[in-house]
């Protein structure tokens, strides 16, 4: 929210400068949710928690229709400026969503989950937008990577609960406060059923090769141990009720 916790308002320019060229974005996380997607042309993809919009620009420029949400106002003006004509909105993916049922034969959730305390509602709004067996594409913090981190601090976490914590990202001079939402791979595919989805593919991919002699330690690191772990789920062709 602007002022208070995970205020991309503030970060909105200073983010999205990092995230273009940085090995976990630009090399890591983007490339393998792109390489999931697979040939898109022609389908319409929405984008949840869309940020600036690099991969709507990304996604547009493989051929798909692009639409997009996010709940900061100044990073959807940037994603405004980058994929022009695109159908960008604010909205909250914990509140319903305003779009219609089975509007999308993709959705992608980058990055976003992480965010939520509570996975039911969001995925089953991103389940109602779905056509019947359209794909959900998920990229998430490594929950056992985060435990693992967490435990390396000091922090007396469980991995097998889900438990909430925060970050100080600094980058533009003035601190802000982020919260995120650790929870086990259990808790994670337990939800996705519940919500009416079938896991197709778990992945854990590397970054891609250029990474290697642009960030030779980063690089190293994320061969021995994950960042992120990415799902595709596939819709099921009615969702169970809620």
């Amino acid at each position: 929210m602007p002022g208070g916790a995970n205020d991309y308002d503030r970060l909105a320019e200073a983010y999205t400068e990092s995230n273009e060229t940085d090995i976990q974005n630009a090399y890591y996380e983007r490339p393998a949710m792109l390489a999931l997607a697979g040939d898109v042309t022609g389908r319409r993809i929405l984008d949840a928690g869309c940020g600036s919009g690099p991969l709507l620009a990304a996604l547009r420029g493989r051929g798909a229709v692009v639409s997009g949400f996010d709940l900061s106002a100044g990073m959807l003006a940037l994603a405004r400026r980058r994929v022009p004509g695109a159908d960008l909105r604010v909205a909250d993916l914990a509140e319903p969503l305003p779009y219609a049922d089975a509007a999308f034969d993709d959705v992608i959730a980058s990055l976003v989950l992480h965010y939520l305390g509570d996975w039911g509602p969001a995925l089953a709004e991103l389940h109602r937008v779905l056509k019947p067996g359209g794909r959900l594409l998920i990229s998430i913090d490594h929950p056992f990577a985060m435990h693992m981190i967490h435990r390396a601090e000091g922090r007396r976490t469980n991995y097998f609960e889900t438990y909430n914590y925060t970050e100080t990202w600094d980058h533009t001079g003035e601190p802000v406060e982020m919260s995120f939402w650790n929870r086990p791979l259990h808790a994670m595919t337990d939800a996705f059923t519940a919500a009416g989805f079938t896991i197709t593919t778990i992945s854990e991919p590397l970054p891609v090769p250029e990474a290697r002699e642009l960030f030779p330690e980063d690089y190293r690191a994320l061969t021995t141990s994950p960042s992120f772990l990415f799902f595709v789920l596939s819709a099921a062709l009615t969702a169970p009720p809620h």
